[in-house]
């Protein structure tokens, strides 16, 4: 029987991988967790599950991954906000 993926599946996957290796990365000390490159991991890897969702509609996992976008974006918000303040 073979395994048969659609393109959400690969999404999801993909977005699954990204928040997993920013957290492996994160314990690793390899990096900060006020960080752009962590907040954007996490960022793109929720979208990513988001939209694996059109697979099939999960209310908690949109509820979750509507959370962690909005965690992210304030994270970046607010790495980008210390950056000009440092600049300046």
């Amino acid at each position: 029987m073979a395994l048969e993926l659609a393109w959400y599946d690969g999404v999801g996957l993909l977005g699954t991988a990204m928040v997993l290796v920013a957290f492996a990365l994160l314990q690793a000390g390899r990096l900060s967790g006020t960080g752009l490159v962590y907040q954007l991991l996490n960022l793109l890897g929720a979208v990513c599950l988001l939209l694996s969702l059109f697979g099939g509609f999960n209310v908690s996992v949109f509820a979750l991954q509507l959370a962690w976008c909005a965690v992210s974006l304030y994270g970046i918000a607010r790495s980008l906000r210390a950056r000009s303040k440092a600049a300046a």
